[in-house]
């Protein structure tokens, strides 16, 4: 088929998807918010009626017209990569367009894939399919975009010298994209901080450790009675005392967070380098890394969580793989053990590197001996199994004791996150004893849509190219496995998969380098030439920034900019009046006292002598009953965060359960104010 039969082709099925996602509600919504799809369905020339179903069916005024912009969109697309030939390779633009029109519109060819499995499914009533196609439709657009944006990216490459002959030196456009990270996460977080959107609970409630730690309180916040220890062997973050002690301010916190995820990029690069034998590869896989949007979200998740001390293990555990690839096993060990302050959700992470290891060691004996002849292991360090081994046993042992101190923290009560399990069991012996023993059950809970989607969420930002080194994404199976069950999290947006981005990467750098050696006539092995790694690591880096466009809630993403969409910019960044009015509010209460407040308000009382959680959640310190500790001087609730169910004085429960008790110093606008006779 010609080049422009092809593109003629592949652009009316793409342009008749795009006219089935503006018709279809649910699937815009995996897009644009229903502001903005609203707003787009009318500047085309479509009527929503919202009378015939809830989820609000559009109605087109005229055959052509959602058509006619889908075709010019698809077909503006795909001709891209021309202007790129017409400006490098103009004097042989005639003979080179033809080849790279039918490559840009193969790639989107994906999603015109898409738009005919859709039709069917609509056409034949396949419910199952039409749901995994509209839960998948945002992967295959973003895939045929990378495409797009592959063609576009340079393909040559200048000569480099051998990346065992480089030195561990860091490209300055490596610092540079570390450093907009930085600047652009820490300048969202510090603003859900100013704009009163950042939650006390698994946010603020880590630099209340910090304070409550410096001013011989423990290391606890008053959320509940105890110590952390009671929740998570999680200790990270106190190492951050020395300069916290300079800077005070969950701020610092947030600038650490996003530095250190920041800094994986850098053995991101190394590992890379190494597998491909291609600086330039080992850049664009650390591109990549900065773009991921699953490691995005360890920085602001999908609630609005920020600082997560489990997201601070990602670093720590690239430099280890690195280290291990260098064969220097005691600082990878140390790396390792640091992850462990993270959390001990880590201990897996050491199990699945020694998986990973024994692997390595094995297939090749198990080649050998399938197809009878030898092979070669030369490159196979002969202590690398016996350290995987160590890790194998190391991280099963450390998991279950890190488990029983923290039972014996909670007076003997079941960790809290064996609830996410529940359909398991109740607690962390019975829970891995029926996966076990259950393979049934097992199956039906991980062979589901759900999974499949997850799996997608994670890979295509990369590429895919993990599923290139299979060996090493063997290592990643584990953890999967568990937060495909987690009954809490079905997507890499909040916090849960922090420990499998190092693993994932680790395969990934691994899937730059060639998957099989060339013969030369000497008989001798050569490398796929490396430029073909170097447009894998391109690959890649597409990839990460087409996703970022869907997924990310960075700049790069739609969502940043949508004014409809929750996550836009000017309402979540900017402060507001309710922000500006929380100043006066806490000038009213001294330090001294002890106070219980509402989420969003309650980081502002951190510092305060005692910070409670005020809510309608029965905790232990109130005594599991519904209401405030009795120690406590103020109640300070935001009338005007996300969650809140009180309106005005009406609604406060201790105005009508003991209102002799409480005198009211603020009774109107977004904060009301009670203080105790």
């Amino acid at each position: 088929m010609s080049a422009a039969l092809l593109t003629l082709f592949v652009g009316f099925l793409g342009g008749l998807g795009l006219q089935s996602i503006l018709e279809s509600r649910p699937l815009a919504e995996s897009f644009l918010s229903t502001e903005a799809w609203t707003g787009l369905i009318a500047g085309i020339g479509g009527e929503l009626l919202k009378e015939t179903t809830p989820a609000g069916d559009i109605r087109i005024l005229g055959a052509l017209a959602p058509l006619l912009p889908g075709l010019i969109i698809i077909y503006a697309i795909i001709g891209l990569p021309l202007l790129k030939l017409a400006v490098v390779k103009r004097d042989s633009f005639k003979q080179t367009a033809p080849d790279a029109l039918r490559k840009s519109a193969k790639y989107w060819g994906i999603f015109a894939v898409w738009s005919l499995l859709w039709l069917v499914a609509l056409i034949v009533q396949i419910l199952p399919l039409a749901e995994l196609l509209q839960g998948t439709a945002v992967f295959w657009l973003a895939l045929s975009m990378a495409g797009t944006v592959f063609e576009l990216l340079p393909v040559e490459s200048a000569h480099e010298k051998p990346a065992t002959a480089q030195k561990r030196n860091i490209p300055w456009p490596l610092i540079a994209g570390m450093a907009i990270y930085v600047l652009v996460f820490t300048a969202m977080n510090w603003g859900l901080w100013f704009n009163l959107r950042l939650p006390h609970g698994d946010s603020a409630m880590y630099e209340e450790h910090l304070w409550n730690v410096l001013h011989g309180k423990g290391f606890r916040s008053y959320l509940d009675q105890g110590l952390f220890w009671g929740e998570h062997i999680q200790f990270v973050h106190l190492f951050l005392i020395p300069i916290y002690w300079l800077w005070p301010s969950h701020l610092l916190l947030e600038f650490c967070e996003s530095l250190v995820l920041a800094i994986g990029a850098i053995p991101v690069f190394w590992l890379g380098r190494r597998a491909s034998g291609s600086r330039t590869a080992g850049l664009w896989l650390a591109g990549a890394y900065l773009l991921y949007f699953p490691l995005q979200f360890l920085d602001i998740a999908v609630d609005l969580k920020t600082f997560r001390p489990i997201a601070f293990g990602v670093a720590p555990v690239l430099f280890a793989l690195d280290q291990l690839e260098r064969r220097r096993y005691l600082p990878a060990s140390l790396l390792l053990l640091f992850s462990l302050t993270c959390k001990e959700d880590y201990a897996i992470v050491i199990f699945s590197i020694g998986l990973v290891l024994v692997a390595q060691r094995a297939w090749p004996w198990i080649v050998s001996k399938w197809t009878k002849s030898e092979t070669e292991t030369n490159d196979i360090d002969p202590f690398a199994w016996k350290y995987g081994v160590g890790c194998l046993l190391f991280g099963p042992v450390y998991l279950w004791s890190a488990l029983k101190l923290i039972r014996s923290f909670r007076s003997g009560v079941e960790v809290h996150y064996a609830g996410y399990f529940s359909k398991f069991g109740e607690s962390p012996s019975e829970i891995v004893w029926t996966m076990l023993t259950d393979p049934g059950l097992l199956a039906g809970e991980l062979l589901t849509g759900t999974s499949l989607i997850y799996a997608l969420a994670i890979l295509i930002p990369l590429g895919c190219l993990p599923l290139r080194a299979p060996l090493r994404l063997l290592g990643c199976l584990p953890l999967f496995v568990l937060l495909c069950l987690n009954e809490l999290a079905t997507d890499p947006r909040h916090h849960f998969h922090a420990p499998l981005v190092p693993l994932l990467f680790w395969a990934a750098a691994g899937g730059l380098r060639a998957r099989s050696l060339l013969k030369t006539n000497q008989n001798q092995s050569q490398e796929i030439p490396e430029a073909t790694s170097e447009r894998r690591g391109e690959w890649a880096w597409a990839c990460g920034f087409a996703t970022c466009i869907w997924f990310s809630l960075s700049p790069l993403g739609i969502a940043f900019w949508d004014s409809g969409s929750r996550w836009n910019a000017a309402e979540l960044y900017i402060p507001d009046e309710r922000a500006v009015a929380v100043d006066e509010i806490v000038a009213l209460i001294p330090q001294s006292a002890r106070v219980a407040s509402t989420d969003y308000v309650h980081p502002r009382f951190t510092h305060h002598e005692r910070s409670y959680d005020y809510s309608e959640y029965a905790r232990r310190v109130a005594g599991y009953e519904d209401k405030v500790p009795d120690d406590t001087d103020y109640i300070v609730i935001d009338t005007g965060h996300p969650y809140s169910t009180v309106n005005s004085l009406a609604d406060v429960r201790e105005l009508q359960t003991e209102p002799e008790r409480w005198e009211v110093i603020r009774g109107e606008g977004y904060f009301l104010v009670l203080k105790r006779r």
